[in-house]
């Protein structure tokens, strides 16, 4: 036996005995059991739990099993956790759950599970959170949840659970969140609730309850947050729920309750009403509310009487919403004529559809005030003033909103590595960091307006996660409920040691854990959180967190003496026995990656592949002269080979964050995808440990080049619109024709290459995905659920935070990349987002003014409908998005828009360039689509326009 050999076997003998000896340390035989059950019975399309089949759950870490960090009194270690938090997992839950006894924290949110709630689940005495939120779960609530005597938390909404609230929920004498909303829920909200000495948060909105309201609820001692929005209710409003002391939030919109509005005079801190859509008559009690109130809403009733003077002198209050009632007399000016208003703070006034006469006392609002009388007499009188009396909307803004920083506003533009950004808060001027992405949603905020309340949400937010104040950066915008959604970025702090940009695996473990724990304590003001996502994009792509480590000692030292005994021993010939495989190591890798690409290049025709000798030879040995690009995959370089040909060879750099499966992805699909406006690949190489792929080349290299100071020569408009065209007809191409069908996934200006006519081309499909195929009854699903991998600044938001993949996904990207191409911005500058800065511009009529100066002239009205067609395909609901066909469509309706003498020049050059081009497949020369849209395989090939744009606006 050699020496290397004979040190390796004395390597191996020892960790035998280290792991013999550390045996004891293993989860109990039932839990594992049970685990195997629990997978059996998920789908797991991406198979996140790929690793519930290798080695011990808690000691060999498996995905979201989290383990106590010790044994217990049997020797075992045992389950503490599930955190299966959007996962894409399918199928149904187990009633295996129920043998992990010692289990806490039950998390399955944000996935498509099907089926009922096992009532096994009733068996974990120790469970604390029951998070089963935006699933597709059905059937009723088993009793015995109601027996879980530790449970803090359940939170069921977004589901399609049916039946009635279980009796047996009144037991839950620890339980502070009922989270139960959007569901099917029926029957009358059981009295014995009332019992509950722990309940804050009661979140009942969107049901099918029905039946009176319980007046016991006024009895629960401890509520803040009454919300039972859009339900059948019968009757009144209980006049005893004046009597809820602590009560912040009561919601009761569109119930069908009759009758008169209850005091609520005596509620000291109350900050949020709403009563609107209702059957409710009478007069407004000249209640005596809290100056903690914020928003009053009574619309959509039978309200007669005057407007309340108590309105008056309330000093936080944002919303007044009386409109559509039979209101009478004046309305009073003293209520915004007593406040003190700053410039975060607003009022609206709401009045319309009433029979209110006009105005009492002066007549001049601040401008922080709005005022809305429309169909009232008041508008017949002519002292009042037009504007109070046009038509204004009454719905919160929906669109992204933040407040701006200007801290990065002079570093140099578009210097921090790709997926970095500057740290819009941080003391150190332009530091490049990579931010952890986070969705976040308050469920119940208490206010109608964020602003006033930004600065404290920061300070309670950044407190909560134990960062500084400069680390958060969010954007927000108003959804359904209502409920405010975020966006958050965390950034790390900068220090003089290397990888300060990032953060540390500890670190994102730590941050991650105060969110699914529910750690973040609550706040009154805004209410119940819930964490929508924990993206991990850019250096942190591949990284999903393990549970902590598992490897505590159970009984004695004993076991540990002789594990660091053991350990000691075997260092140092672990060391040496490393070194020893590492010379082995290149030559190893190098042979069996060349084994397993041969292999699957077999079943790949038409895609050469050429050896490391010819790759060294066609750039001089890789020399930094042949570099043309540099991304997160590695290098590009120019190539030349014997031949002539002209070629671009993108070179994997070593760690680079596009593995073998994006390097085998991009050959495969490249390899029968045919279009003038996608890029050739024309072979690959996988040799001497290397992945190079090697394309037709792109003289005129990208589109972000272009738009950059990088080229002297600007891009007229007609050059962009063209480029425009052909990078969507390539992409509809990929959506219609391809067979089967593909989403790109990451479409940016990076990736649209443009040739030596400047002919856009699609590149770049290592992070593309087949679209989904139909099933045994032909239906085709609408997306393709799959962990969020893209380009901050182009991602879709919806796909963000759902993790589902579309179409719209890639309209979405497209959409970004046309307000690029309009005004040359980058995607996100110093924090500020191009599609809310243009939507900014656009809505307050000053578009032309981030129009692209370096453009020249241009006809307006073509850049006008670019514009709308841009924002429309950035519009955040994927259903108001228009397909890819549509957005062709609409360029080519622009492009015959454009001044006779130009449009003669594009018809010219396009059939020039189509005489000239290489034939294309028979498939891709088809003037339809397989769904019947035209403009898919059109040629939009030709050269600069360097004049021919009649000006009809000089840039600004």
């Amino acid at each position: 036996m050699s020496d290397s050999r004979f040190l390796l076997f004395r390597v191996f003998w020892a960790m035998s005995l280290l792991l013999v000896v550390t045996d004891c340390q293993s989860t109990h035989p039932a839990e594992v059991t049970a685990l195997q059950l629990i997978r059996d019975s998920f789908s797991d399309p991406g198979n996140s739990l790929s690793d519930w089949n290798r080695g011990d759950p808690c000691s060999s870490n498996w995905t979201g099993v989290l383990c106590f960090n010790r044994t217990l009194d049997d020797s075992y270690l045992h389950v503490r956790e599930l955190q299966l938090l959007n996962l894409d997992l399918g199928g149904t839950l187990s009633p295996a759950l129920g043998r992990l006894s010692y289990m806490e924290i039950l998390d399955v949110m944000w996935n498509n599970i099907v089926g009922s709630i096992p009532k096994e689940i009733g068996q974990l005495t120790n469970l604390e959170l029951l998070l089963l939120n935006g699933n597709q779960l059905t059937g009723s609530l088993p009793e015995e949840i109601g027996y879980l005597p530790n449970l803090d938390r359940i939170q069921i909404d977004q589901n399609h659970i049916s039946g009635s609230i279980p009796v047996s929920f009144a037991n839950l004498n620890k339980t502070k969140h009922f989270h139960m909303n959007n569901n099917s829920l029926s029957g009358q909200i059981p009295p014995e609730l009332s019992r509950l000495p722990s309940l804050v948060h009661m979140l009942l909105d969107n049901n099918n309850l029905s039946g009176s309201l319980p007046p016991q609820l006024s009895e629960l001692p401890n509520l803040l947050i009454l919300q039972l929005d859009n339900n059948h209710f019968e009757g009144n409003i209980p006049p005893s729920y004046g009597n809820m002391l602590k009560l912040l939030k009561l919601s009761l919109r569109n119930c069908t309750l009759q009758g008169p509005i209850p005091d609520l005079s005596r509620i000291s801190n109350l900050a949020y009403i709403d009563l609107s859509n209702n059957n409710l008559n009478g007069s407004i009690p000249p209640m005596n509310l809290s100056d903690d109130i914020t928003t009053i809403d009574l619309s959509r009733n039978q309200l007669t009487g005057t407007i309340p003077p108590s309105f008056s002198g309330l000093p936080n209050l944002q919303r007044l919403s009386l409109f559509n009632n039979s209101l009478n007399g004046s309305v009073p000016s003293n209520i915004w004529q007593n406040r003190t208003f700053n410039s975060t703070e607003s009022l609206t006034l709401d009045m319309q559809n009433n029979r209110l006469s006009g105005i009492s006392g002066s007549l001049t609002l601040p401008p922080n005030v709005t005022l809305s009388l429309q169909g009232n007499p008041a508008c017949t009188n002519a002292s009042i003033s037009v504007e109070f009396c046009n038509s204004r909307p009454i719905a919160l803004v929906s669109h992204l909103q933040s407040v701006p920083s200007n801290s990065t506003d002079n570093c140099p533009p578009q210097s921090c590595p790709s997926n970095y950004e500057y740290a819009p808060g941080s003391p150190t001027p332009c530091f490049c960091a990579a931010p952890l992405l986070i969705g976040y949603r308050l469920k119940s905020p208490g206010f109608s307006d964020f602003r006033p309340y930004f600065y404290s949400f920061e300070v309670y937010l950044t407190s909560g996660l134990e960062i500084n104040h400069f680390q958060l950066d969010l954007t927000y915008e108003w959804r359904k409920g209502p409920r405010l959604q975020m966006y958050l970025k965390i950034f790390p702090v900068y220090t003089p040691t290397p990888n300060s940009s990032i953060f540390n695996r500890s670190e994102i473990l730590r941050i991650r854990s105060l969110f699914t724990q529910w750690k973040i304590p609550d706040s009154e003001i805004f209410g119940p959180y819930e964490l929508l996502n924990f993206t991990l994009v850019g250096p942190y792509e591949d990284f999903i967190p393990p549970p902590p480590s598992s490897s505590g000692i159970s009984k004695g030292a004993v076991a540990g003496i002789v594990v660091g005994a053991i350990i000691g021993a075997v260092l140092a010939s672990v060391f040496i026995a490393l070194y020893i495989l590492k010379l082995q190591r290149r030559k190893y890798h190098a042979v069996s990656r060349k084994r397993h690409v041969s292999r699957a290049s077999l079943k790949i025709e038409g895609v050469k592949s050429f050896s490391y000798s010819e790759m060294k030879h066609a750039t001089n040995y890789f020399d930094v002269g042949s570099e043309v690009g540099q991304g997160g995959y590695g290098k590009v370089y120019k190539g030349v080979f014997t031949d002539g040909t002209v070629v671009a060879i993108k070179r994997a750099q070593e760690g680079s964050l596009q593995g073998e499966k994006e390097f085998l992805t991009e050959i495969e699909l490249l390899s029968r995808l045919h279009h003038r406006n996608l890029v050739s690949l024309l072979g690959f190489c996988d040799e001497e440990g290397e992945q190079m792929l090697v394309y037709e080349f792109m003289p005129n290299g990208t589109l972000r080049d272009h738009l950059s100071e990088k080229y002297k020569e600007s891009l007229s408009f007609g050059m962009r619109l063209r480029i425009a065209l052909g990078s969507a007809k390539g992409i509809l191409y990929l959506h219609s024709e391809a067979d089967p069908p593909i989403f790109h996934r990451d479409i940016k200006a990076t990736n649209i290459l443009l040739d030596s006519k400047l002919v856009a081309k699609v590149a770049d499909f290592g992070l593309s995905r087949l679209a989904p195929v139909a099933d045994l009854e032909g239906v085709v699903p609408g997306h393709v659920s799959t962990v969020v991998k893209g380009t901050p600044g182009y991602l879709d938001p919806e796909y963000f935070l759902t993790h589902k993949l579309t179409d719209k996904s890639d309209v979405y990207s497209l959409g970004v990349v046309f307000l690029e191409l309009l005004t040359g911005m980058h995607p996100i500058t110093h924090g500020k987002n191009i599609v809310r800065e243009v939507n900014i511009a656009y809505r307050s009529g000053m578009i032309f003014s981030v129009i692209d100066a370096k453009m020249g002239s241009y006809p307006s009205e073509c850049v006008e409908k670019f514009v709308t067609l841009a924002l429309k395909c950035c519009k955040e609901d994927t259903d108001e998005r228009p397909s890819m066909a549509e957005v062709v469509r609409e360029l080519e309706n622009i492009r015959q828009m454009m001044p006779e003498s130009d449009s003669r020049i594009m018809n010219s050059i396009d059939i020039e360039a189509g005489k000239n081009a290489n034939a294309p497949s028979s498939q891709s020369s088809s003037s339809t689509t397989k769904n019947g849209h035209p403009y898919v395989s059109s040629d939009i090939s030709g050269s600069d326009l360097v004049s021919g744009v009649v000006p009809t606006i000089a840039p600004r």
